[in-house]
């Protein structure tokens, strides 16, 4: 059987860009990946309901330029900007004292978004929502903003199912195999009283 691979992995280098972009030597490369995935998790975590599709790193003299992609811009900056300088506070004392320069940039179509979408879905599932309306929901919105096609899975207690299971739609042509095909991938789990659905 074929396997499954991460359509934005296979891409990287290809028709995708890093998320990351530095140069480090053997010592710090370790340090700066720790820190990467520290700022990533923080923010993640922090501004959820910012509708954070991606967060890009470069480093470049002494300098970590920090770059959002939100839906919801206006929850990340703020009244003129004072939501800012508190991330900037606390990603210094994250990263012990380095210079972090944050900027904000709006991800216009919400639903042409894969990781926004799922989180949509996934929301919907925590509020008790049918898989299978949440999700058909979702590919009609997402066809709607002008998208070639779509295809969702979700795995775990599906509606509270004692066994549980996998289900999976899709519309549209999804290329996997065309590496010139910007395919986007987005993952996010609901935390359900049944438990975990991804």
């Amino acid at each position: 059987m074929g396997q499954k691979v991460n359509p934005h992995g296979l891409r990287v280098g290809v028709i995708k860009p890093w998320d990351t972009q530095w140069y480090a030597d053997k010592k710090e490369f370790s340090v700066y990946l720790k820190e990467d995935h520290s700022i990533r998790t923080f923010i993640k975590k922090k501004y959820y309901a910012a509708a954070i599709s991606k967060i890009l790193i470069e480093r470049a003299a002494g300098k970590i330029v920090v770059t959002v992609y939100t839906g919801r811009p206006g929850v990340l900056i703020g009244k003129a900007g004072s939501e800012i300088e508190v991330i900037k506070k606390d990603l210094v004392k994250l990263t012990k004292g380095k210079q972090v320069i944050i900027n904000v940039t709006e991800v216009r179509k919400v639903d042409a978004d894969a990781q926004l979408v799922a989180e949509s879905v996934a929301a919907q599932l925590e509020k008790r929502v049918s898989f299978r309306r949440a999700m058909k929901q979702a590919i009609g919105r997402t066809m709607r903003s002008g998208v070639k096609g779509v295809k969702m899975q979700v795995s775990g207690r599906l509606d509270g199912r004692e066994i549980a299971g996998c289900e999976h739609y899709h519309e549209g042509s999804i290329p996997l195999q065309t590496l010139r095909a910007d395919i986007d991938y987005g993952f996010a789990e609901a935390h359900t009283t049944f438990g975990m659905i991804g």
